[in-house]
């Protein structure tokens, strides 16, 4: 993924902070032996360096990591199409204004670990729980009794080991002040999905790099 100067993560807090944000759900990339990709959607728990999500067990991504344990984690969103006549400035004639994209990316580079052990399983499956149900409601899974242990069977746990991140928040930095705020109004009042989320990522972005 190129990055650019003015798309880069302000700090390596930025990045955290969102996937902290409700941000938990991408695109698991690895590569079959015969060195063709495979990708597979997937929410996960991410706890700063490692990556935990479960897939059912005839998943064919299952293989490819069995083969490789490479993969990427690709994470996208707060993403908006941003057309050209919404990026001149001064004299610039609107039609010749060039369309853009804005959105924010994380890719987490690793090695798979594949869990198998039922404890182990559980143990993974009852942190993702607590992770996307904080108040609950489900019963706790455990490897032995209750509704889910006959279940482990059908799934395979998955531990990304992360040692590499590419972080992106292309949000027009390298432009004024002036067309930044402008954009992001724009957004706000067309409110197709994303456009909001998309605008106050500019609108962070853009108070980060001016206040002191």
């Amino acid at each position: 993924m190129l990055v650019h100067p003015w798309d880069s993560p302000i700090d390596e807090q930025e990045w955290r902070h969102q996937l902290a944000d409700g941000h938990d759900f991408g695109q698991l990339v690895a590569v079959y032996p015969d060195r063709r990709p495979v990708v597979q959607p997937v929410h996960f728990a991410f706890d700063g360096d490692r990556v935990r999500f479960h897939l059912a067990r005839p998943n064919p991504i299952l293989r490819a990591l069995e083969n490789d344990p490479h993969c990427v984690l690709s994470i996208v969103d707060d993403y908006a199409y941003i057309p050209g006549p919404w990026r001149v400035e001064g004299d610039t004639p609107p039609s010749s204004g060039v369309p853009t994209s804005h959105y924010a990316s994380v890719q987490l580079s690793g090695l798979a670990e594949l869990v198998d052990d039922p404890a182990a399983k559980a143990a993974l499956l009852q942190r993702q729980l607590e992770h996307f149900q904080p108040t609950g409601g489900t019963a706790e899974v455990t490897a032995h009794d209750g509704p889910f242990h006959r279940m482990l069977k059908g799934i395979r746990g998955v531990i990304v080991h992360v040692d590499s991140v590419t972080a992106k928040f292309k949000y027009s930095d390298n432009r004024s002040v002036q067309l930044q705020d402008s954009v992001a109004r724009r957004l706000v009042t067309r409110d197709r999905p994303g456009d909001r989320a998309a605008a106050a990522q500019q609108l962070r972005r853009m108070r980060l790099r001016t206040e002191p």
